[in-house]
C-alpha cells in the first residue's frame, strides 16, 4: 500500500477585498502518494498558486483538513507551521529567490544554518552532495549574478533538497527558462524525485511539465475540475 504524502479534505479559501469575498478555493480534495511526479495545471486565478501556498504552511485554509503524511496541519499554530517548514518542506520559485551576495555554496547551505540538529560537518557533506547532484561543482563558488538561468534554477533545486525534505512544492518551476534548459530542468526534478523517493508536487501550465506528470489535476475557479494519470 502506498502512503499518501499528502492529503487535503474540503479545503476552502476565502478573500476579502473590500467588500467583496473573493473564493479562491471552493471545496478541492486531493491526495497525492508519497513519490508522486505531481502538477497542480490551469489558469491564472484558478487556485494553483493559494493550493500551494496551503499545503507549504503559508497559508491557513479558511475550510477543510490538509495531512502532511501523519501529521494533521490544518490547526498548527504558526510556530508550529514554522517547524513544518523547516523540517519538512523544500520550496521552488519560478524567481529562484537566491540571495545575490552569497555563493553557490552559501545559497543551498542556508537553510541548514537554522537546523540545530545538524552538525557543521554534516552540513557541509549535504551541501557539497547536493551541489555535485545538481552538477555544479565547477560553479561552487560563482554568484547568481555569474550564472546562467538553468543554473540558478539548479542551486533552488538544491537548496529545497538539502534539508531532505518529504515533500517539494515547485511553483512554475521553468516559467523564466528557454524550451532546452526547461526541459532540463523538469528530467533533474524527475531524476531526484525517483532516487530520492521525494514527493514534487508543481503548479505550472507549461504543457513540457505537464506531458511529463506522473498524475496531473486541472483546476478552475478554486475546484478540480479534472485528474489525468
Amino acid at each position: 500500500m502506498v502512503l499518501d504524502s499528502v492529503l487535503i479534505k474540503n479545503v476552502k479559501k476565502f478573500y476579502s477585498l473590500g467588500k467583496t469575498e473573493v473564493r479562491a478555493l471552493r471545496g478541492v480534495d486531493l491526495a497525492v502518494n508519497k513519490g508522486e511526479f505531481f502538477v497542480l495545471a490551469g489558469p491564472s486565478g484558478s487556485g494553483k498558486s493559494t493550493l500551494l501556498n496551503i499545503i507549504g504552511c503559508l497559508d491557513y485554509p479558511s475550510e477543510g483538513e490538509i495531512w502532511l503524511e501523519d501529521m494533521s496541519i490544518s490547526k498548527y499554530t504558526e510556530k508550529q507551521l514554522n517547524k513544518i517548514r523547516l523540517h519538512h518542506i523544500g520550496f521552488i520559485f519560478q524567481s529562484f529567490n537566491l540571495i545575490p551576495v552569497l555563493n553557490v555554496y552559501e545559497n543551498i547551505e542556508l537553510p541548514l544554518l537554522v537546523r540545530k540538529d545538524i552538525s557543521a560537518k554534516e552540513r557541509c557533506m549535504r551541501v557539497k552532495e547536493m551541489i555535485e547532484k545538481v552538477g555544479l561543482t565547477k560553479q561552487e563558488k560563482q554568484k547568481p549574478s555569474e550564472l546562467s538561468g538553468g543554473q540558478q534554477q539548479r542551486v533552488a533545486i538544491a537548496r529545497a533538497l538539502v534539508t531532505k525534505p518529504k515533500v517539494v512544492l515547485a511553483d512554475e518551476p521553468t516559467a523564466n527558462l528557454d524550451t532546452n534548459t526547461g526541459n532540463d530542468i523538469i528530467a533533474l526534478m524527475q531524476d531526484i524525485c525517483v532516487k530520492e523517493n521525494t514527493t514534487f508536487i508543481i503548479s505550472s501550465h507549461d504543457p513540457k511539465v505537464i506531458k511529463k506528470a506522473g498524475r496531473c489535476i486541472f483546476l478552475q475557479d478554486g475546484l478540480v475540475k479534472e485528474e489525468v494519470e
